[in-house]
């Protein structure tokens, strides 16, 4: 029998955050999910911490440990996207206000404790939004960057360029120097760049593929993605919105589905043009060692089944 990877989700809900930790939540065959940890980013601090309880209770996991992170990056203001997310980062369906309180443990202690004290690289970190906690735990702990497993993470962009700026794509955006020290860290990084997300978009039958499963969870989330992808659809003249963040645990379950290569990646923190951006040494020309598994291709179809299938299980 396959032990489950042990993992911590930190995340900004958002709608395909949602998606992302259901997906995890309906695959304990695979995942252990030991936390979750919030932080800012598509909306404030408050809004996230409300929205992975929120997310957690509609999963059926109220006894799920929630962790509240950093309220703003590390050297700049916080940005959000409430133009992509709505006011409350969960628009699009009714949701109600979540029982279950939060931790007293700060996200960021949280993260070095348990990986202090799990065997080395036994702990897997999920990334699903901008990478201030981690970038915080790393600053304070620096011994917990050789007992980390993995990161797989949701953020950059190369061939497609950005999505907040011409260059950046949101989550680096809003706290470079955190991705900065993370690629710097030597962890082992998994990337799930816009150039693989733009292929898994959220196709009206898919919705209502999803909707059909007719559960309390799957219908709420698809209400959530169709409201999720209006912003897309307009901007892209697409079929379908991209959905980020699941791809992260899509990934740690599936991995056949992506495809990818080793690169080097390194972070821009000081240009005002491409700030944020993930500079990815696609075709190996800079002569810098790889320090990312860059995702670039998925099974989308086989993607969206796998997330139907483990939300159904909710």
């Amino acid at each position: 029998m396959t032990v489950p990877q042990k993992i911590i989700i930190d995340t900004d809900p958002g709608q395909d955050d949602a998606a992302a930790i259901m997906l995890a939540l309906g695959s304990p065959e695979e995942l252990e999910v030991v936390g979750i940890c919030a932080v800012a980013g598509n909306v404030p601090l408050a809004l996230t911490s409300r929205n992975v309880r929120i997310i957690c209770e509609l999963a059926g996991r109220p006894d799920m440990k929630v962790y509240e992170g950093a309220s703003a990056p590390i050297a700049r203001p916080l940005v959000t996207a409430e133009h992509v997310h709505g006011k409350t980062g969960l628009d699009g369906t009714e949701l109600a206000e979540p029982t279950m309180g939060v931790q007293p443990q700060h996200a960021v202690d949280f993260i070095i404790e348990t990986i202090l004290r799990e065997p080395a690289d036994t702990v897997t970190l999920c990334t699903l939004g901008p990478l201030t906690n981690i970038g915080l735990a790393l600053r304070k702990a620096p011994e917990i960057a050789p007992r980390v497993k993995r990161l797989v993470m949701m953020g950059g962009g190369f061939f497609e360029g950005g999505n907040i700026t011409p260059a950046a794509e949101f989550n680096i955006y809003v706290d470079p120097e955190a991705a900065a020290m993370v690629f710097a860290s030597g962890i082992p990084i998994t990337m799930m760049p816009l150039d693989l997300t733009h292929r898994l978009l959220t196709l009206e039958h898919r919705v209502a593929r999803l909707k059909a499963v007719g559960t309390r969870p799957a219908v709420a989330l698809a209400e959530m993605l169709e409201f999720f992808e209006r912003f897309d659809l307009e901007k892209y003249g697409s079929d379908g919105g991209p959905l980020h963040d699941p791809s992260v645990i899509a990934w740690l379950i599936r991995p056949s589905l992506f495809s990818g290569r080793d690169c080097n990646v390194e972070i821009e923190t000081q240009s005002p043009l491409t700030l944020g951006m993930t500079v990815v040494d696609w075709w190996g020309v800079s002569g810098r060692a790889p320090n990312a598994s860059v995702m670039r291709f998925a099974d989308d179809q086989g993607f969206f089944d796998l997330l139907t299938e483990r939300v159904a299980r909710l």
